[in-house]
């Protein structure tokens, strides 16, 4: 069984009962017979378990279409004789062979169920080989809207890609389009017109031209890999690349752009070592040794493609040239570059089972990038980056999303999610714990998928703190906790209010630039200050209120 599958279908039930903490909030969208086949594991998909890809298809940029196959490799878990394969319309499944038989599809939806011949045995090793064809859904604002953006560059050249994150990688190649089971290892074949390249993840193996002026790129990734995170990138690219040493010895890092931008690239991309040093200090050694680090120019903003991250920030700082965090410090840092990469640890390695826990990958990484400050320019700027990165939340929905029909929660997972574990570190107080708290995810859950829960007890367990109530607040409700007060004659009291029942959050506050920690409850609480005034610790995201 898989690395990260094992640990997949041991929280298979675990995932049906995080259905209860909803309980802490209503979401009012109603979802589809399809969003449950999309976003749960099915009677279909459990009984067997991912060891390897190889996707092997033919891009034609002038018509936008592909053709090919995926043979998809797996363990039977138990007997079963169907077995759910995912492709999402206009594309279709023209055959699927085992064996050298032609199999029977039902489909029901973007669901195809394959009716198998052979017998199914426990712990055996079979295989299937899907084929498909069509024109893929054309993306109209990737990366937030999946597909294949087909785009051309200044001279006029094909340049493509792929982005699927949250519509799934059924957009464009048939898999089993669920986050708890990665492949193992994979092959990717890519055959495209003879003046263009085809970039995707791991390493290239060899280069296949063809008497009908085309070429085939083949790639390989050693490493688990989770289905979004495989991508295809078309163009007139030209390479450049170096060597990194880093924890676990020699890191290829290699770089792919737009023939015109070679020389932005050289300069720009020095940021991708520099947050190698920094991310491999803060959260342990890059995850994909064998598969090497490549930035890959694409069509669109950006994307965390496992070992193969697409950049489109224009070759600018901050993020398309401006600062989220309206502090200054944004700009001190290709965003993409950084915060992309920061997906490596946190999401690639780390990987959600169900995309309602995707602040498991986002909230690390929108925190990552106040911790690439802190490694350079000390913690004054990964605080106040951080905390000026609060004015765009908005509290809409919670950050936790509805399980097992392919639901994200709020876009708060980025910084909300961000400034609660700024706030984690805060009441930790010892930052070299709560590096290794950080470190120690990476090193725990390398190459898992995983739950809320198991990251959540993680923490609280490490850093020696019941962090159950912190969690449930800003993870699970649009409140932020409100720290009411008045002082009378020298008395403070005090109270959390707008929380989650027996809130119990230790606050620090500063009387005359003296810092004292209290400790609210949502009842009244009395103790003496000298002092008339009072300021609340803003690296706690809390709201205050004096009261009369």
């Amino acid at each position: 069984m898989s690395k990260k599958s094992i640990f997949s279908i041991l929280f298979f039930l675990i995932s049906f009962s995080l259905l209860a903490q909803t309980s802490l909030f209503d979401h009012s969208k109603t979802f589809t017979k399809q969003d449950s086949l999309r976003g749960s594991i099915t009677p279909e998909r459990v009984w067997w378990n991912l060891t390897y890809y190889h996707l092997d298809i033919t891009v034609n940029p002038d018509k936008k279409f592909i053709n090919g196959k995926n043979t998809v490799q797996y363990k039977v878990l138990k007997p079963h004789n169907v077995l759910q394969i995912d492709l999402q319309a206009p594309l279709k499944i023209t055959k699927v062979i085992q064996n050298g038989k032609k199999l029977k599809i039902i489909s029901d939806g973007n669901a195809h169920f394959i009716q198998l011949k052979a017998i199914q045995k426990t712990g055996s090793i079979n295989s299937l080989d899907v084929y498909y064809e069509g024109h893929p859904k054309a993306a109209k604002n990737a990366p937030w809207d999946g597909g294949f953006s087909w785009k051309k560059d200044e001279n006029g050249n094909h340049f493509a890609a792929t982005s699927c994150q949250g519509l799934g990688a059924s957009v464009w190649w048939p898999n089993k389009d669920h986050m708890y089971d990665e492949v193992d290892s994979m092959a990717i074949s890519v055959r495209v017109p003879k003046n263009l390249m085809n970039i995707s993840n791991g390493k290239l193996r060899k280069t296949e031209h063809h008497k009908d002026d085309t070429t085939t790129y083949h790639w390989f990734v050693n490493n688990p890999i989770n289905n979004y995170g495989v991508n295809v990138n078309i163009g007139d690219y030209v390479h450049f690349s170096e060597k990194y040493n880093g924890e676990d010895g020699m890191l290829d890092m290699d770089y792919y752009v737009l023939r015109d931008n070679l020389e932005k690239a050289k300069k720009q991309f020095k940021d991708a070592p520099k947050m190698m040093k920094a991310f491999e200090h803060w959260f342990g050694k890059y995850p994909f040794y064998e598969d090497g680090f490549k930035l890959v120019e694409a069509p669109y903003l950006g994307m965390e493609h496992q070992s193969s991250v697409t950049y489109g920030n224009q070759y600018m700082n901050g993020y398309l040239g401006r600062d989220l965090s309206g502090t200054g410090w944004g700009l001190k840092f290709d965003f993409i570059i950084i915060h992309e990469s920061g997906h490596e640890w946190f999401a690639n390695n780390i990987t959600n089972i169900d995309i309602a826990d995707m602040w498991i990958h986002e909230s690390f990484t929108a925190y990552s990038e106040n911790l690439f400050l802190d490694y350079y320019y000390g913690k004054k700027a990964s605080k106040e980056y951080v905390i000026g990165t609060r004015r765009s939340i908005q509290n809409d929905i919670p950050i936790i999303g509805q399980y097992n029909v392919n639901s994200e929660g709020s876009g708060d997972m980025y910084y909300k999610g961000a400034n609660m574990l700024h706030t984690i570190r805060t009441l930790i107080n010892d930052d070299e714990k709560w590096r290794q708290i950080l470190r120690g995810l990476n090193k725990v859950f390398y190459h898992k998928t995983v739950n809320t829960k198991q990251v959540e007890n993680y923490i609280s367990q490490q850093s020696g703190i019941d962090l159950t109530k912190v969690f449930d607040q800003y993870l699970r409700t649009v409140k932020i906790p409100i720290f009411e007060y008045k002082i009378k004659n020298n008395q403070l009291s005090y109270r959390w209010n707008n929380v989650v029942a027996d809130f119990n959050m230790p606050l620090t506050i500063l009387v005359d630039s003296k810092k004292q920690q209290l400790n609210p409850t949502e009842k009244w609480q009395t103790t003496s200050i000298n002092s008339n005034t009072i300021k609340i610790d803003e690296n706690f995201y809390v709201d205050n209120k004096e009261v009369e």
